[in-house]
């Protein structure tokens, strides 16, 4: 079993999908970290945004067996590579392609600013693929859990 934590600027009853924002690394859904101060950063960060709420982070427990279950549909990402790269690109351009992907849970490294700006260098073609993927190799990322479907959403208990 993991703890998870989710952060947000309002609590958490009931995990609603459709209430998730569109077009984030790996598409719609419920985004949780296993690093606490990481949740509680995003918590705060959220608050900033919105202008609006509290800091709250939920913690919920999954059962990391469930991630070899053949009825989740699992993608992990170990690290950033060229597949990451454009699964990520291919999920925030979500709006404008139409994209979606049929995993219920992914895993892997979080897109942050830092990557958000190599991205737009690759995007941009001020930089190849495999200058980008070179790029994001050096740096430090968390993970991130996406569960993007009620299938997946049912297999996180609330602490």
């Amino acid at each position: 079993m993991i703890t998870l934590y989710h952060g947000s600027n309002v609590a958490i009853d009931t995990i609603k999908l459709d209430k998730c924002s569109p077009n984030k690394d790996f598409g719609q859904g419920f985004y949780l970290t296993d690093i606490e101060e990481q949740a509680i950063q995003m918590a705060s960060r959220r608050v900033r945004i919105s202008g609006k709420g509290e800091p709250v982070v939920s913690a919920y427990i999954f059962d990391e067996n469930l991630l070899n279950d053949v009825g989740l549909r699992v993608k992990i990402f170990d690290a950033p590579s060229e597949e990451w790269a454009l699964f990520v690109l291919a999920n925030r351009e979500a709006a404008n392609t139409g994209y979606c992907h049929g995993y219920d849970v992914v895993i892997g490294p979080v897109a942050d600013d830092g990557v958000a700006f190599q991205l737009e260098r690759y995007v941009r073609r001020l930089i190849s693929l495999e200058t980008l993927v070179e790029e994001l190799t050096y740096r430090k990322l968390n993970k991130q859990y996406f569960f993007g479907t009620e299938l997946s959403i049912s297999k996180l208990q609330r602490l």
